[in-house]
């Protein structure tokens, strides 16, 4: 069973084809993006119920019933809580027979909190009982360096002042000197934030060089490059997250976003998975960027079962065949004006992408033939010899 489109690349396809021009097809735009006019229309009626625009069930309404759901179960867990405490609250004090209750709860599955929020006891009592006396204070330090350190964790460029917005917008309450603080005393300094000397000092690589300039592939899905660029708009700047297979220079996966983030990173690899299969094995090589070396990136390698491989730093040439795409990309759509917003320049991108760049560019490297030609003529005779 072929796996689904990313979500992603739907949207794509579907602001393309809302914005398409006068003359031009629903089937054309379905095969300018390699995908069948009936999937496109009804990506596009799931798009028009979701926008209220025809009657149905909406994405959110089936959230919302998911949602419902969850509910109901715990209600039932709360309904439990209520029947076994019953005898044990009776004329008893919140103490030695409360909060073995609590704990046989929490043993047969029943979470702690909703233990505790049902029979209005406060939770820190509790788990002081368990002899894990943990101070006020203490634990609120606690939640303020996690919350500093998932923020440093996703983007280590950042310096005390953005670590501590990105952890009051999670909730975890601090000043900024709070967090200078906390960040000295556990080393979290900014990538650019550190004293340098005569050369410029990158992030530590996460796996080993194990391209080394050959950018050459036996078979699809062998070795993949990625890299990510920017552009400015009217709105503020726009990242893209490439990733290309060397084979036949198709661009099997990308991601763009307002921020650039380790997310982007990662959402580029799960569509570029996502859209293609037998990827176990698969080499992924990029530059030092934190992105790339960030741990959700390291851990979705890992859980795609594919190598990581990272070039020198301000070895350029190291991802060459990356850079070659981007330059073209710059070329021809991002310079040729100038973009008054992130949504146009996103729906030119993808355009240029599945439509010129896949399907009607012809590369010498290929034999004159596009990416998707090449695929298409080559890869069973490639997966024969394999």
């Amino acid at each position: 069973m072929p796996k689904p489109y990313p979500e992603e690349f739907r949207q794509d396809v579907v602001r393309v084809a809302r914005s398409r021009g006068p003359g031009v097809t629903v089937e054309q735009v379905a095969t300018d993006f390699g995908v069948h006019p009936m999937t496109l229309w009804k990506w596009m009626r799931r798009a028009d119920i979701d926008d209220g625009s025809k009657p149905g069930t909406s994405s959110q309404e089936s959230a919302e019933l998911r949602d419902a759901r969850r509910r109901i179960k715990l209600l039932e867990q709360e309904n439990e809580v209520l029947r076994r405490a019953a005898a044990a609250v009776a004329g008893a004090s919140a103490g030695k027979r409360i909060y073995p209750l609590v704990k046989e709860l929490a043993g047969d599955g029943v979470p702690v909190t909703v233990t505790c929020r049902m029979l209005k006891l406060a939770r820190q009592p509790y788990y002081r009982w368990l002899d894990q006396p943990v101070a006020d204070s203490v634990l609120e330090e606690a939640y303020r360096a996690n919350a500093l350190f998932d923020a440093h964790r996703e983007d280590p460029e950042f310096g005390y002042r953005f670590l501590a917005d990105e952890a009051r917008s999670t909730g975890a309450a601090m000043a900024d000197r709070t967090a200078w603080r906390i960040c000295r005393d556990n080393h979290w300094w900014s990538v650019f934030g550190k004293k340098r000397g005569r050369t410029k000092k990158a992030g530590p690589p996460v796996h080993d060089d194990l391209v080394r300039r050959d950018f050459t592939a036996a078979g699809p899905n062998r070795l993949w490059l990625a890299d990510i660029t920017e552009h400015a708009t009217g709105d503020g700047k726009l990242y893209v997250c490439a990733i290309k297979d060397v084979f036949s220079n198709r661009i099997v996966g990308y991601s763009i976003d307002t921020r650039m983030k380790s997310r982007l990173a990662v959402a580029a690899l799960d569509n570029a998975v996502a859209r293609r299969e037998n990827v176990d094995g698969c080499i992924l090589h990029t530059d030092r960027g934190s992105q790339f070396r960030s741990r959700k990136f390291v851990r979705a390698l890992d859980r795609h079962r594919m190598a990581g491989s990272i070039g020198r730093v301000g070895a350029a040439a190291d991802n060459a065949a990356m850079e070659s795409f981007f330059s073209l990309l710059q070329k021809n759509v991002l310079d040729r004006r100038k973009w008054a917003t992130r949504e146009a320049l996103r729906i030119a991108v993808v355009t240029w992408i599945e439509r010129t760049y896949h399907r009607r560019r012809r590369q010498a490297a290929l034999g004159r033939l596009t990416p998707v030609e090449f695929e298409t003529v080559m890869t069973t005779p490639a997966l024969q010899a394999a």
